[in-house]
């Protein structure tokens, strides 16, 4: 089994042991990343919106 893989499902199941201990933080972090995201999409079309 290559390192890559290993790190991966080490990831992985650490994602898992945070949803399942905190799953209000776990909650707000995907909602924070998901606002950073939103936030980053929308001054990129604002950007190419301005130039056209």
């Amino acid at each position: 089994m290559d390192v890559k893989k290993i790190v991966g499902l080490l990831v992985i199941a650490l994602l898992i042991f945070f949803v399942v201990t905190q799953p209000d933080n776990a909650a707000n972090s995907v909602q924070n990343i998901g606002s950073i995201l939103k936030n980053a999409a929308e001054s990129v079309t604002r950007f190419f919106t301005r130039i056209v």
